[in-house]
Formats: structure tokens, C-alpha cells, sequence
């Protein structure tokens, strides 16, 4: 049984970042045997299908650090619910129901990266002004698919942002720019995306490490 969505993984290949990488897996019963006793703590508490993707999430995880010439490691789960990763390593895990994605990067060239991954269904239309500033609704009016993109692209800044500036953002602190692939958060940090959209909606975001001339 294929453990990957071919037309998701062209969609994600579409996506590339030079210095990123990313991949997803198809969530298996059994998956959540991968979590590592380090690892298992911090699920103790939660239920089987949580259990169950934060295990494929983190085999994705471990596959991508092989490829960077690192030896499998725990990732557990900081206070604050983000992943730990190992040094000069940084990385964003995300599931939905069906699928786990994670994303890495090397420490030296990105100060973070962040991913989501959703369904590509549309979003309850009673979300959109929750999800949306009005500028954003002006742009997507009412169109609920577009409604899930903007979900998924904050839901991966937030990611991207959090271990950089440790600040906890609502979705109307993040302001997105579908034409030009970046947002702006509430204290001014600018942050770029991109985004793809198969079976699924995934979105990643990425803070490099400034250059000399930044």
C-alpha cells in the first residue's frame, strides 16, 4: 500500500525552496508506534488518532533528516506545543485527518520555517471574517475555497513566526498578499509563502537568516 498521494507530492514539488524540504505520508494505522519514549510524554494524554498522526508526522520528519545526513531523532513536543528539533535544524510538523507533511531546514540559512496542511474543501462560510481582515475579504469576497487557503497559509506564518518572535498571533494579526506570496504580521515582520492545492491545501512559510546587507 503506497504511503504517498503522487498528485499531492507533484503539488508539493511545485512548492520548492532552495534549503527546504518537504514531504508527506499518508497516515497508517500503526504510525503511532513511531513515536519514540521521548517523544510519547508529551501524548500520553491524547487520543489514538492524535497519537497515530503525530507518529507519521514525525516518521516524514525523520525521512527528511536522513536526506540532510542526519541520524534519526526524537522530536519531541515543547510546553508551548511546538516541535524540538536537533541542533542547527529547524522544521514544522502538520496533519490533518488523512495526511502528515513536515517540513526542515538548515539552522545557518533559515531562522524558521512553518507548514499546514488542510483539505481542499471549502471553508464554513460563517469563518471567513474570523479567518479574513477586511482587506483580505475584499480581495477573496466570498469565496470559501479561497477562505481555506488564507486559513492554512496564517496557520503556517504563525508557525514560521512563533519560535522567532515567541508573539502568539490571531488571524487578523497576519495580513496575506496572495499576488506577491507574502504577509505582514501585526509588529511588522514581513514573511514569505508559498502554497500549493491537490487533494489538500498546504502552505509553507519561511523566515531566512538575514544577509550583510538586511
Amino acid at each position: 500500500m503506497t504511503s504517498i498521494l503522487p498528485p499531492l507530492q507533484h503539488a508539493i514539488d511545485s512548492i520548492a525552496v532552495s534549503g527546504i524540504l518537504v514531504d508527506h505520508r499518508l497516515i497508517r494505522d500503526g504510525d503511532e508506534l513511531a513515536l519514540l519514549p521521548e517523544e510519547m510524554a508529551a501524548f500520553a494524554g491524547s487520543v489514538l488518532k492524535v497519537r497515530r498522526a503525530s507518529g507519521a508526522a514525525r516518521i516524514v520528519a525523520r525521512m527528511l533528516l536522513s536526506r540532510f545526513g542526519r541520524e534519526p531523532h526524537a522530536i519531541p513536543k515543547s510546553t508551548a506545543g511546538m516541535p524540538v528539533w536537533p541542533e542547527g535544524v529547524v522544521g514544522s510538523l502538520a496533519h490533518d485527518a488523512d495526511v502528515a507533511v513536515a517540513a526542515i531546514a538548515a539552522q545557518p540559512e533559515f531562522q524558521s520555517v512553518g507548514i499546514d496542511i488542510e483539505p481542499a474543501e471549502p471553508l464554513a462560510p460563517d469563518l471567513l471574517d474570523i479567518v479574513a481582515t477586511a482587506k483580505e475579504r475584499g480581495i477573496i469576497e466570498d469565496d470559501p475555497f479561497r477562505g481555506r487557503l488564507l486559513f492554512s497559509i496564517k496557520e503556517a506564518i504563525y508557525k514560521a513566526v512563533y519560535p522567532v518572535d515567541r508573539t502568539f498571533l490571531d488571524h487578523h494579526d497576519v495580513e496575506v498578499s496572495l499576488a506577491d506570496s507574502t504577509a505582514v504580521v501585526r509588529h511588522g515582520r514581513v514573511v514569505r509563502f508559498r502554497h500549493c492545492v491537490a487533494s489538500h491545501v498546504v502552505a509553507l512559510a519561511f523566515i531566512p537568516v538575514p544577509g550583510p546587507a538586511a
